[in-house]
């Protein structure tokens, strides 16, 4: 299989990166918040999706308690 090179060159940069920081994810992603408030004027903010509410769940106790008497 023939490799990507955009992906290759992500892989590469992500393992610059995580070596950078000695493969602490903390210390990582402490690093791209700070970046964050030094740039945030550059960044997207979206806002939070909507997402659809769950189906109510049946109490199949009061059904067995009901059947039972």
């Amino acid at each position: 299989m023939l490799e990507d090179p955009i992906v290759a060159e992500v892989r590469r940069i992500r393992e610059q990166l995580a070596a950078r920081f000695n493969y602490d994810v903390h210390a990582m992603f402490a690093h791209m918040r700070s970046q964050e408030s030094q740039y945030g004027a550059r960044l997207i903010r979206q806002p939070p999706r909507q997402t659809a509410s769950p189906p109510p769940v049946k109490d199949s106790t009061l059904e067995n308690s009901s059947s039972a008497s």
